[in-house]
């Protein structure tokens, strides 16, 4: 049992009346098979990409679903395949649990890929004779929607080169009183630099002279 999210919107499609097979060949005692297929065409001209069907039970043991899928273009070749095979949706087709549960096929279960689709059959299957009629309600096809990543990422880009091209200077210190604050730094570390450099040098001067052995040892 699946809840349908609201947001989504089916495909407009005709589920057709179910169509019950029959043994033999006698119109006045038909014997049911046990054996309903419904058809559900989708638009025409407008293959759709399934992605989920819901529906809700009516005393239907299984479910075969077959697609009816398009090559390539409005003109190309359509060929049935199966989807899904025999999928349970009662836990005994001889008691009535599950007989009228909400139910959906997701994209995922699909044996192949629901792509180009312009038609689904349901293929329906009670062994049980215990119920005189069996069917699927409330038949609903959700098409596959791709999902948009580069929309994400050009939101955030668009929100990177905002913030750069904008840059918050509140609260900062003029750029040309730190330019001049600098200059005059390194002026001063140039004068410091010399300063220390001539020291240095008068540390081997002797009442005015130069100590030869201070010199020689250097």
């Amino acid at each position: 049992m699946s809840e349908v999210d609201g947001s989504r919107q089916p495909v407009t499609c005709t589920v057709k009346a179910p169509v019950y097979l029959q043994i033999g060949e006698s119109k006045a005692e038909p014997v049911q098979s046990g054996v309903c297929v419904v058809d559900v065409p989708l638009p025409f001209g407008k293959p759709v990409s399934v992605e989920e069907i819901t529906f809700k039970n009516y005393y239907t043991a299984y479910v075969t679903v077959r697609l009816l899928r398009r090559a390539s273009g409005q003109d190309g070749p359509t060929k049935w395949v199966t989807a899904l095979r025999d999928l349970p949706l009662m836990d005994n087709p001889h008691t009535e649990r599950g007989s009228q549960d909400y139910y959906s096929i997701h994209r995922k279960q699909m044996l192949v890929e629901a792509d180009h689709v312009v038609s689904v059959r349901l293929i329906l299957r009670q062994p049980s004779s215990a119920w005189l009629t069996f069917s699927l309600e409330e038949i609903k096809i959700f098409p596959h929607m791709e999902p948009e990543p580069q929309k994400v990422v050009s939101d955030w880009l668009s929100d990177l080169i905002l913030v750069d091209q904008l840059p918050d200077v509140e609260g900062l210190p003029d750029p040309h009183t730190v330019s001049s604050s600098i200059q005059q730094m390194w002026a001063l570390t140039e004068v410091m630099q010399t300063n220390q450099t001539t020291a240095s040098i008068g540390r081997f001067d002797v009442d005015g002279c130069y100590d030869i052995n201070l010199l020689s040892l250097t």
